[in-house]
Parts: structure tokens; C-alpha cells; sequence
């Protein structure tokens, strides 16, 4: 039974993914805890080995789909790097319950946020303010740099001190709660950087999988193993739900993709403050 779970589990992790460019890890942690009897330490350690990999497996086909900004994910995630590691050093010397309730907080403001500008949109379409789209892609013009040397120097500073705050915050989260980001990487490229959500949830996978393997270093040889049986059968189903997911997002409107990766955000949220905060109190 324990398999079956870790597989239909992991099948639904990569489909978030895959879709949303996010709300991996954020499953995957209360599937390792709630599920398969892992503690925190245990969960949030095996869910970056988890989200990672599906990461990189799902960057590849996003990218070949023509939904990444490499230059922007790469710049993100190389920024976040530091903040991760010292995210990852912090979670070890608090208790178990404070790790949770953390999770579930983060969870519920970055859903708030999101669930805020989508009624904000909602509204501005139905007043007729929106912008069409057109009929091409909506390609952003996000490939532009943000600070060059050549042939002149030239400083979008505004947006360089966006991406530099939005990328820390992001590390030391991400390291903190022992997860890939992508639940806080996507909302970062959508409301900080304004990025359609297609793209910033196929750029939001480079992100991932970079931020991934560097709390995950940090990490390594610290604080209790996971089982790694159950991280290898997580993963593999992960990445085969992964591969699902791109398509998905390659046939779903954008909007609908918003949608469903909001309310992931407010189930999940709900869920482990429902099983965390008792705890604490």
C-alpha cells in the first residue's frame, strides 16, 4: 500500500510540476510526512531529491516548448543560491512544529496574493480593460537584459533590485523549508518581474532546480536520512507525471492554469496549518 501511495503520489507532484511550474515540493512534503510516516527533517530534505530531479526533466521539455526564459530562470536561481544555503543551515535549529507551521504561513500569504490579483484581473476584464493578446504567442519581451556592458553601460536598476530581493527571499525560503520553490518562484516571476504564467512556470523550473540542489547540498550529512526507497519511487513517478504536466500546460489557457495553481496553494495551506498549529498551541 505504501507503494501505491508513494506512486500516485508522485505521479500528482510531477503533474503540478509539469503544469504549473510549481506546488511540487509543496505536495510533496505533507505526502512524505502525512503518508509515508517521514518527519519534517526527513520530508523536507527528501522532497528537494523529489522536486529537483522532476525539475530538470520538466525544464528540458518546457524549454523545448518554447515556455523558458533561460537567461532570467538562470539568473534567479544563481542568486538564490546563497540565500538558499542559509535557509537550509536555519531550518535545522528549530523544532519539528515550527517547521510546519512556517510552511503552512508561507503557503497562505503567497495564495492570498495570488488569489488578490487574479479577482484584480477578473475584474479589469469584465470593465473591458484588458489587453488582448493578439493572434500570436504572448512572447514578453523579458529576454531583454537587465543590466549590460556592451556596446554602453545600461541599468534597468528598478528591475535589477526586483529580481535581486525576489531571488533572496526565494533562497532563503526555499532552504528554509527544504523545498524547490516553485510555489514562491512562479507568484516572483509573475508579480515582481510580470511575466505571463505560462512562461514564468516553465522558467520557474530552472529556478528550481538549481535552488533544489543547493539546499540540498547543504544539507547533505546533516539531520536524519529519509527513507530513500520511498524518495526514488516518489521520483520516478514524479517525473513520468512531469512529462504529463508539460502537455497539459501546452493545451490549458493560462487563466485556468492560475486557477489551479491558487488553489492548490489554499488546500495544501489549510491542510498542514489543520495538522501543524494544534501542535503548537
Amino acid at each position: 500500500m505504501t507503494v501505491v501511495v508513494a506512486l500516485v503520489a508522485g505521479l500528482g507532484i510531477g503533474l503540478a510540476l509539469g503544469a504549473l511550474g510549481g506546488g511540487g515540493s509543496i505536495l510533496a512534503v505533507p505526502v512524505l510526512v502525512y503518508l509515508l510516516g517521514q518527519d519534517a527533517a526527513q520530508a523536507t530534505t527528501g522532497s528537494l531529491v523529489v522536486v529537483g530531479t522532476t525539475s530538470a526533466v520538466s525544464a528540458y521539455a518546457a524549454w523545448r516548448a518554447e515556455r523558458v526564459l533561460p537567461a532570467r530562470g538562470a539568473v534567479l536561481g544563481i542568486v538564490a543560491t546563497g540565500g538558499a544555503a542559509a535557509g537550509a543551515v536555519a531550518s535545522s535549529r528549530v523544532p519539528e512544529p515550527v517547521l510546519l507551521a512556517s510552511f503552512a504561513a508561507v503557503v497562505a500569504v503567497v495564495a492570498t496574493v495570488m488569489t488578490v490579483r487574479q479577482v484584480r484581473h477578473a475584474r479589469r476584464t469584465r470593465a473591458g480593460l484588458g489587453v488582448a493578446s493578439g493572434s500570436g504567442p504572448d512572447r514578453p519581451r523579458f529576454d531583454d537584459p537587465i543590466v549590460s556592458f556592451s556596446p554602453t553601460f545600461m541599468c534597468r536598476c528598478p528591475r535589477a533590485v526586483k529580481v535581486l530581493v525576489t531571488a533572496t527571499v526565494v533562497g532563503l525560503l526555499t532552504g528554509f523549508l527544504g523545498v524547490g520553490g516553485g510555489f514562491l518562484v512562479v507568484p516572483a516571476l509573475v508579480l515582481a518581474l510580470g511575466l505571463p504564467i505560462r512562461y514564468a512556470a516553465g522558467t520557474s523550473l530552472v529556478v528550481i532546480t538549481i535552488t533544489s540542489a543547493a539546499a540540498l547540498a547543504v544539507r547533505a550529512g546533516t539531520g536524519p536520512a529519509p527513507d530513500w526507497i520511498l524518495v526514488a519511487l516518489l521520483t520516478a513517478a514524479a517525473v513520468a507525471g512531469g512529462r504529463l504536466g508539460s502537455r497539459v500546460a501546452d493545451a490549458v489557457p493560462s487563466a485556468r492554469l492560475q486557477t489551479a495553481f491558487t488553489l492548490l496553494l489554499v488546500a495544501v495551506g489549510a491542510g498542514t496549518a489543520w495538522q501543524a498549529i494544534p501542535v503548537l498551541t
